[in-house]
């Protein structure tokens, strides 16, 4: 192994969304020293990579993938990294040496951690991590208005800040069905354009209706019932059936009721992109359910005993120790954001959902579950609107219609939605025939092929 070469190759560069507390420089600036304590005074997203001699660093928040891939080359162990996997395994194919590579052999980073790794040769040892959120849990009373305020400030704050950086007069797009998350978020950037100076009308709500969905006439009651018609549209594609395949190689993932979402909000998103050419900012809820523990239970094997003893459950799955724990995805909403991630940014959209940041996410923990549920799966799915509703009066001082939860695809498809449904196992199926498809192009007998010995010399 060859001392003093560099052996790090960020593809996308740092990155940053919605911000506080620190420049992008100066956030690049503490991965570089393994600073978690600065880290930890930042608010917003980043995502951000620093080699330091034989160390990588590489830290991001749920906003912004990151993802790694290790290849071997003449020097020894090359770390590419960026936020998806295809980019990855074109660089690759760039140097010649795409054979080397395989999509589960990729790594995410998982969010709120600083990761480190040592390139030090065959084998390299595995990341060290090291926290830069560590959110008190269950300190809040039970006072629902005073927790739901501290909550939905902390959404609005995030809005806000966020909104600040967008240039004066450019509109503003929010996925909307109605419901709590999108509802509230709604609300909040209006009221953060008013305290800006800015004029409200600039966001524009638009929700997704596939035919025989819910949402868009619940959409059009509560935007009826706060006089807000103006700033609404539906996007109403009756003959539009979402495609499924194409969201499993948008997102790049397989966990089925990710592909689901993903795929009706292609659906929406590409119907504004061609309504709207030069749209470019998206809010959305995303986050919401997570921070208020909103899913029903019966979708899945967890049980309410394992979702309020794992209070970051949702947001970064079992955590990086557990046995369930993907190196390839981590967990939770960590690796599910992938879901609004990537539709956005293929239709050329700057996503942010302010209920995603630690901010938000650290003052919905502040919130004891136990003692307000006493054990009540029931008690679980009412608790959400009760919250919300109470804390965007406080911020707002309009009171919230609330509705019922369903699904993003559900509310948009309905019927239609619930004969569209697929497993886990077709999803993963279908991941992998799509990347054996593109791996035959590396591993064609007429590809010019690298060995990882060739040095750029003798090529």
């Amino acid at each position: 192994m060859l001392a003093g070469v560099e052996r790090l190759l960020d593809v996308v560069g740092p990155r940053e969304s919605g911000l506080t507390g620190a420049s992008l420089e100066e956030v690049h600036e503490a991965v570089f020293h393994g600073d978690v304590s600065r880290l930890a005074q930042t608010g917003g997203h980043f995502a951000a990579v620093a080699r330091d001699g034989q160390t990588v660093r590489l830290a991001r928040t749920i906003g912004l993938p990151l993802r790694y891939f290790v290849a071997k080359m003449f020097h020894g162990p090359f770390l590419v990294v960026s936020d998806r996997i295809d980019r990855l395994y074109d660089w690759c194919c760039s140097e010649k040496i795409g054979w080397q590579f395989d999509p589960l052999y990729t790594r995410m980073v998982p969010a709120h951690c600083l990761m480190e790794i040592d390139q030090v040769g065959c084998p390299d040892p595995n990341p060290r991590y090291h926290r830069f959120f560590n959110p008190e849990v269950a300190t809040g009373g039970t006072d629902l208005e005073e927790l739901g305020s501290t909550y939905v400030r902390a959404a609005y704050e995030a809005a806000r800040g966020w909104l600040a950086r967008v240039p004066a007069g450019e509109p503003i797009a929010l996925s909307f069905s109605g419901g709590i998350d999108s509802g509230s978020i709604f609300l909040l950037a209006r009221q953060a354009l008013q305290d800006l100076g800015e004029d409200p009308n600039r966001l524009r709500a638009f929700t997704l209706d596939l035919g025989g969905g819910e949402d868009a006439a619940q959409a059009e009651q509560w935007v009826n019932e706060l006089g807000l018609r103006d700033q609404w549209e539906a996007i109403r594609l009756p003959d539009v059936r979402p495609d499924l395949e194409d969201a499993i190689a948008t997102i790049e993932d397989y966990h089925p009721l990710d592909v689901e979402c993903a795929a009706a909000s292609l659906s929406l998103l590409r119907a504004v992109r061609e309504r709207y050419p030069n749209l470019r900012y998206l809010l959305d809820g995303d986050g919401g359910d997570e921070n208020l523990k909103a899913y029903p239970l019966e979708d899945s094997d967890l049980t309410i005993s394992s979702v309020l003893r794992n209070p970051l459950l949702y947001q970064e799955g079992w955590g990086i120790d557990a046995i369930k724990h993907s190196l390839t995805y981590t967990g939770g909403l960590s690796r599910a954001y992938v879901r609004t991630y990537a539709p956005a940014q293929r239709y050329g959209f700057e996503a942010f959902s302010p209920y995603t940041t630690r901010a938000a996410i650290a003052a919905s923990l502040r919130i004891p579950f136990e003692a307000l549920l006493q054990n009540q799966a029931e008690r679980l799915y009412t608790l959400k609107g009760d919250v919300v509703r109470a804390g965007v009066e406080a911020v707002t001082g309009v009171r919230m219609p609330v509705f019922p939860k369903r699904r993003f695809q559900d509310g948009a498809g309905g019927g239609a939605y619930r004969r569209w449904r697929v497993s886990k196992a077709w999803c993963r199926q279908v991941f992998l025939r799509q990347w054996e498809d593109r791996l035959r192009v590396a591993w064609d007998p007429e590809a010019e092929r690298v060995s990882g010995n060739t040095v750029p010399s003798s090529r």
